[in-house]
């Protein structure tokens, strides 16, 4: 007999399994990066963010989901990145995008996000530009900007008794960015300081010895570095060939990372002031516990783009999880001010600006056993070299 009572219950027990399918729905996180323009950096930073993954989703996932990355090469170019963008958006319907190591990519992708209105949440990208000059609301940065390392490196290099300074950076967003700030930060601290030569390199198409002998003739006392990877491999040979380096201090942004210092090998300069990750030698719980973790699942000791991934994703899950929803305005509402666990420590995105407060390791570069290490080396974390509120509504067209 058909009763009101059947009819519920049986229409219950038809909804139950789409219910449940509807529950096991990931939460999907589109992230796009240089993969095969960058590898050395970029790969270690999939292993990060894949070991976040797994350990997210092994604890319950982020409100009740699995979470999921759907990741996309860029090839170091905006045009594909906005292009890859676009396609995770409409096609593979993530819930946010996520990545970028270059700054003019990381900038191309917050202008998009915000001509679509949703999030992006950008790793690496260092240009200030990205939460201040052209930051919206859609866009946060988990790293150190361009300013906030450049301040980190000047309380060093304010200390040096050089007063003529020649710099070498990759001609784009980030070396410009660098470059200013250190010189405008420089000058502040140290009035008797000038800069008496700089050389802009196209980025990965250096001509390491012009570069070299260009800089030794303006004859400084030191030199700010801002190259990377093989540029920074070629100038440093070609540094080392012409005796640029001697009785010179260099102070280098990134050079201490693994993945820019061990290629370096026994050409390692010693005695530069850099930034950097000396990742064996960081004994706090925190990182002890990420070591480990990263060695047994990918046999490998993990460099600052392992961080950087395994950062990016769990500040992720933490501002979801702080929104309680996926819209695109309580996302926002979600990661300003969400603080998250990283191999260094906690760390927030400020509300004004968006910005990270995850830090750096600064020390100074030595030679050990025909490798390249940091030595006296001491952590500068973020929250203490942001600029102050003013500064940042001075900078940015609408702080928050």
């Amino acid at each position: 007999m058909l009763t009101r009572r059947t009819v519920l219950g049986t229409a219950a027990m038809l909804a139950a399994p789409s219910i449940g399918r509807a529950q096991l729905v990931p939460i999907r996180v589109g992230e796009i990066n240089s993969y095969s323009a960058i590898p050395s950096f970029i790969l270690p930073y999939r292993n990060g963010w894949q070991l976040a993954t797994d350990e997210i989703n092994a604890n319950g996932g982020v409100l009740g989901r699995k979470l999921e990355v759907i990741s996309r090469d860029d090839t170091g170019k905006p045009q594909d990145a906005v292009r890859l963008a676009g396609e995770l958006l409409d096609e593979q319907k993530v819930d946010l995008l996520a990545g970028g190591y270059l700054s003019n990519v990381g900038l191309a992708l917050s202008d998009f996000a915000q001509r679509r209105k949703r999030l992006y949440i950008a790793g690496e990208p260092l240009s200030d530009a990205l939460v201040w000059q052209k930051g919206n609301r859609y866009c946060f940065r988990l790293r150190p900007s361009t300013y906030m390392q450049a301040a980190m490196l000047v309380e060093e290099a304010a200390k040096l008794p050089a007063k003529r300074w020649a710099s070498v950076a990759p001609n784009y967003e980030y070396g410009l960015s660098t470059t200013r700030w250190f010189k405008a930060l420089l000058s502040a601290k140290r009035p008797d300081v000038t800069f008496v030569g700089e050389q802009w390199p196209a980025l990965g198409k250096i001509d390491a010895g012009a570069t070299a002998a260009a800089l030794a003739e303006t004859r400084p006392d030191a030199i700010l570095n801002v190259t990377f990877g093989p540029d920074l491999t070629d100038f440093v040979r070609q540094g080392n060939t012409r005796g640029l380096f001697e009785n010179r201090s260099v102070v280098s942004v990134l050079t201490g990372e693994p993945e820019y210092l061990d290629p370096l090998g026994d050409e390692t300069p010693e005695g530069w002031i850099v930034t950097g990750y000396p990742q064996a030698q960081v004994a706090t719980p925190a990182n002890t516990a990420f070591v480990a973790a990263y060695k047994a699942r990918f046999d490998a000791v993990p460099g600052m783009g392992s961080v950087v991934g395994y950062s990016l994703v769990h500040s992720i899950a933490a501002g979801i999880r702080r929104a309680g929803a996926l819209d695109a305005d309580k996302l926002i509402d979600g990661f300003s001010g969400a603080t998250f666990e990283t191999p260094f420590g906690p760390a927030s995105y400020r509300a004004l600006d968006h910005q990270g407060t995850l830090g750096t390791f600064v020390g100074k570069t030595a030679l050990r056993d025909g490798k390249g290490i940091m030595v006296d080396w001491h952590y500068a974390s973020g929250a203490a070299y942001l600029p102050s509120d003013q500064e940042v509504q001075a900078l940015r067209p609408s702080a928050g």
